[in-house]
């Protein structure tokens, strides 16, 4: 059974989202200031957070940030009542893996958890998967796994998806327009800077000294070099 931490000083809401997944199957574990949801993160064992933004204690988006700089790579929901752009952006770039607009629907909450879940499961379709060399990783897309000199390298979610999709166009220049439409998908607004950032910290893991595999088409995108 899935495991969720809603991280949300509202009462209201925390008791509504509360109630509507324990309904849908998943237990679920709350804490209503942001640094209390830090704690929780550092010491429980989840497969989700729903994590507003505005909370006492800490925001959502330092909750975001220190949980990053731990390698700690739950996926994270971000609840916002903001509508600029610049907070979605920023969300993305400390490690969200999506936000929700409040007020919005439950059956739209629900599906999102239900793809990030999915896509975070450790689905494997043999005791050996298949692994990749991408630079001097060894990378397995079925199981969200990546290794250098046989030791784990942390990779969030959204890492392994933008890795995915450039290995999947090998050798060719993918826009950062397509990149934002395959891995956040058409209804998202983050910006070419979101995707810039996240190549800066794939080539961090991917590159060395002596070798470049993810190469800058100026004025376009990027092109993996195997």
């Amino acid at each position: 059974m899935p495991r969720i931490l809603i991280v949300e000083d509202e009462e209201a809401m925390l008791i509504g989202l509360r109630d509507n997944l324990e309904f849908e199957g998943y237990e679920v574990d709350t804490a209503n200031r942001g640094d209390d949801g830090f704690k929780k993160l550092q010491s429980g064992s989840y497969d989700l957070v729903l994590l507003d933004v505005m909370l006492p204690g800490m925001s959502g988006f330092d909750v975001c940030k220190k949980t990053r700089a731990e390698d700690n790579d739950t996926p994270i929901i971000l609840l916002t009542a903001r509508g600029e752009e610049l907070d979605k952006v920023l969300g993305l770039e400390l490690g969200a893996d999506d936000y929700v607009t409040k007020p919005f629907s439950l059956r739209e909450l629900l599906a999102r958890i239900k793809v990030i879940l999915r896509r975070t499961a450790n689905v494997k379709q043999d005791d050996s998967p298949q692994r990749v060399t991408i630079g001097q990783l060894q990378v397995s897309f079925d199981d969200f796994e990546a290794l250098h000199n046989d030791e784990p390298v942390k990779m969030s979610y959204k890492e392994f998806e933008i890795l995915h999709y450039l290995y999947r166009h090998a050798g060719r220049i993918v826009s950062r327009d397509d990149i934002l439409d395959q891995v956040w998908g058409m209804d998202y607004q983050p910006t070419a800077r979101t995707v810039d950032n996240f190549i800066v910290r794939l080539r961090n893991k991917i590159d060395t000294e002596d070798s470049q595999h993810i190469v800058t088409v100026h004025g376009i995108g990027y092109k993996l070099v195997l």
